[in-house]
C-alpha cells in the first residue's frame, strides 16, 4: 500500500507541473499578443495521512513529533498578472492602450459587453470603431451641442468625410496692447467742404433743392433723372465700398443724397460718440452756403476725405465729378484700425472693421471708443455698433460697453441678423516700446461647412473631429471600465475578458476619473510575459516531472521485487 501511495504522489507531481509546463507554454505563445497577461501556477500540498499527532514531554521523557505522510501536490490556482505591460509607439491614431486601471469596453455579438486591454481599434465600413474581431468600441454619446452623456453607453461612430454645417459666429475675443500715454485724445473730426451749389434759377442749394435744378458754374445741369452716382470716400486711410445712387429712383433732392451719404460713409450720429459729425447742406451763416459740408466722426481713424473719384457720375460721357471737395478742419487724435472675420449661418464671410480712438482719460483711467462697421451689412449704412472699453491706470481692463454688434444680413439667404458680440478682456492699455497701439482678432466661434478630415482622441478618452473648416467637435467619448478584483475576470479568445462571480460588477466611466488610467493614442500595450522568467519556470517545471517520473519508476520497480518474494 506504500508503495502504491508513493507511486500516486509521483502522478500528482506529473500531473501538477504538467500545468505550469502548459502555462509556461501559453505564455511564451503569446509573448507577442497585444495586452496579453501572463499566467502562473500555485501549487499546494495534497491530504497528509497522519500516523501520530506527536506527544507531549513527560518528567522523564521527551515529547515526540507528529508522524504524518504527504499523498502528493496540487495546483492551487492558475493566477493570472494583471500588471500593467509597456507601451509601443505604433503612429496610428485609432490604436489606443490604457496607462493605468481599467478595460476598454466592447460590445458583444450575443448581447452584453466584454471588456479587453488590446486597444488595436479600427473603422469599419459604417464608420464605427472596432476591435480586430470586429466588436464595436462602447463610448458615451454627445448631444447636439457636442456635450457628452455619460448615462448610456453607445457605439463610437468617427463618419469621415461628413458634412458639419456653418455656425455663426456669437463671439469675437479681441487682443492687443492701447497705447494710452503716447496717443492723443479724439477732440475733432475731420471736415470736408464742396462749392457752393446753386440751381438753374441762381439760387443756393437748399436740402429741398431738386438734384435735377443743380447746375455747375457755367449753367450745365449737374444731374439729370436715371443719372448713376457712384458714392465713397477715404475713410482713416480706407475707402469705403462705393454705393450707387441712382436720381429720381433713389431719391430726388439734394437731401436726399445728402443722406444717401451720411449712410453710404458710416458716420456715427449717435449723440454719445461726441462732436457734431454728419453731412449737411451749409446754410446762410456758413462760410459757404449751399456747400455740402461732411464732418467725420471724432478722430483720425474716422477722418474723411474725398477727391475726384469719390463721387463720380457713371451715366455721363466723361463719368464726370460733380463736386468738388476741399478739407476744412482736421481730425484731432489717433487710434488704431483692424480688420476681422466673421461667419453668418450660411458660413459666408462677413468682413468687419473695427477702429479705436482715445476718447478721455484722468488719474482714475482711461476711455477708449470704437466704431464697428461692416461693408458686408445689407442695409445702406455700414455701421453695427459703437461703444466704450475702460482701462485702469495700470492699463488694465475694467469694462465694455455696446458690445453686441447687429450686422444685418437680409437678402443673402442667411438668418436675417447676426450678432456677435466683441470680448475686449485680455485688451491692455499699456505703453508700448515703441509708441504704437495694437488690436487684432485673436479668435471668434463661427466657420464655414466643412468636411470631417480626421480625428484625434485626447487622454481622457474624448474623440475629437477636425473639420475642413478648422473647427473641432467631439464626437463621444471612449468609456473605460474598472474591476474591485481583476483577478476574478474570466478570460475568453481574442484578448477578451468577461465578469466572473469574483470580479465584482464593472464599475463604467470616463478615463482618468476614479481608478480609471489614461487613454493612449498611437500606442498598444505590450504583453507582460517575461521570457527569461519563462525558461526558468519550464526548466523547474520539466525537472519536476523528471523527479516524480523517477519516483513511479522506484516505486514500480520495488513492487516488482515484492511480486518476485512469492514465487
Amino acid at each position: 500500500m506504500s508503495l502504491v501511495s508513493s507511486m500516486m504522489s509521483g502522478f500528482t507531481g506529473i500531473q501538477s507541473n504538467t500545468v505550469g509546463v502548459d502555462t509556461v507554454g501559453d505564455n511564451l505563445a503569446n509573448v507577442n499578443t497585444t495586452a496579453f497577461k501572463a499566467q502562473r501556477v500555485t501549487f499546494e500540498t495534497q491530504l497528509y495521512r497522519t500516523i501520530s499527532e506527536g506527544e507531549l514531554p513527560q518528567d522523564i521523557t521527551g515529547g515526540t513529533l507528529p508522524y504524518q505522510i504527504g499523498t502528493g501536490t496540487g495546483v492551487a490556482s492558475v493566477q493570472r498578472n494583471f500588471n500593467q505591460g509597456g507601451l509601443e509607439a505604433t503612429g496610428l491614431t485609432d490604436d489606443l492602450a490604457l496607462d493605468g486601471d481599467g478595460y476598454f469596453i466592447l460590445g458583444a455579438p450575443a448581447g452584453g459587453n466584454v471588456y479587453t486591454r488590446d486597444g488595436s481599434f479600427v473603422l469599419d465600413a459604417e464608420n464605427r470603431l472596432v476591435s480586430s474581431s470586429g466588436a464595436p468600441v462602447q463610448a458615451f454619446g454627445v448631444d447636439a451641442d457636442g456635450v457628452v452623456q455619460t448615462e448610456t453607453l453607445t457605439e463610437l461612430l468617427i463618419p469621415i468625410g461628413s458634412f458639419s454645417d456653418a455656425i455663426p459666429t456669437t463671439q469675437v475675443v479681441m487682443d492687443g496692447r492701447l497705447d494710452t500715454v503716447n496717443t492723443n485724445i479724439a477732440s475733432a473730426g475731420a471736415v470736408a467742404t464742396s462749392q457752393a451749389l446753386v440751381t438753374n434759377g441762381g439760387g443756393v442749394a437748399t436740402a429741398s433743392t431738386a438734384l435735377t435744378t443743380l447746375v455747375d458754374s457755367n449753367g450745365v445741369p449737374l444731374f439729370t433723372n436715371g443719372d448713376e452716382l457712384s458714392v465713397s470716400a477715404n475713410k482713416g486711410g480706407v475707402t469705403t465700398a462705393a454705393n450707387s445712387f441712382i436720381v429720381g429712383t433713389s431719391g430726388s433732392t439734394l437731401g436726399d443724397l445728402v443722406q444717401f451719404m451720411e449712410s453710404s460713409f458710416g458716420i456715427n450720429t449717435d449723440p454719445e460718440v461726441g462732436g457734431t459729425p454728419g453731412v449737411r447742406i451749409a446754410g446762410a451763416a456758413d462760410p459757404v452756403p449751399g456747400a455740402i459740408v461732411i464732418a467725420s466722426n471724432l478722430g483720425e481713424v474716422n477722418a474723411i476725405s474725398l477727391d475726384g473719384a469719390s463721387i463720380v457720375n457713371l451715366t455721363s460721357s466723361a463719368a464726370t465729378s460733380p463736386f468738388t471737395f476741399a478739407a476744412t478742419e482736421q481730425a484731432v487724435g489717433t487710434g488704431v484700425t483692424t480688420t476681422l472675420r466673421v461667419f453668418d449661418s450660411l458660413g459666408n464671410d462677413v468682413d468687419v472693421r473695427i477702429r479705436v480712438a482715445l476718447e478721455s482719460k484722468s488719474e482714475s483711467g482711461s476711455t477708449w471708443r470704437f466704431f464697428a462697421e461692416s461693408a458686408d451689412d445689407t442695409d445702406l449704412s455700414p455701421i453695427i455698433g459703437t461703444g466704450t472699453i475702460t482701462f485702469d491706470t495700470n492699463g488694465g481692463f475694467v469694462a465694455a460697453t455696446g458690445t453686441n454688434l447687429n450686422i444685418d444680413r437680409a437678402g443673402t439667404g442667411a438668418a436675417a441678423t447676426l450678432q456677435p458680440t466683441l470680448d475686449f478682456a485680455t485688451l491692455t492699455a499699456s505703453t508700448g516700446s515703441d509708441g504704437t497701439s495694437q488690436l487684432i482678432m485673436d479668435s471668434q466661434d463661427g466657420a464655414r461647412a466643412g468636411i470631417l478630415a480626421d480625428h484625434r482622441i485626447e487622454e481622457d478618452g474624448r474623440v475629437v473631429g477636425l473639420y475642413s473648416n478648422d473647427t473641432e467637435q467631439t464626437l463621444g467619448q471612449i468609456a473605460v471600465a474598472t474591476f474591485a478584483n481583476d483577478e476574478g475576470l474570466n478570460a475568453l479568445s481574442q484578448n477578451m475578458f468577461v465578469e466572473g462571480p469574483n470580479s465584482g460588477v464593472a464599475t463604467i466611466q470616463v478615463a482618468q476619473t476614479g481608478t480609471a488610467g489614461r487613454v493612449i493614442s498611437g500606442a498598444l500595450e505590450q504583453s507582460n510575459v517575461e521570457i527569461a522568467r519563462e525558461f526558468v519556470n519550464l526548466i523547474t517545471f520539466s525537472t519536476g516531472i523528471s523527479s516524480a517520473s523517477r519516483v513511479v519508476r522506484a516505486a514500480d520497480d520495488l513492487l516488482q521485487e515484492l511480486l518476485l518474494l512469492a514465487r
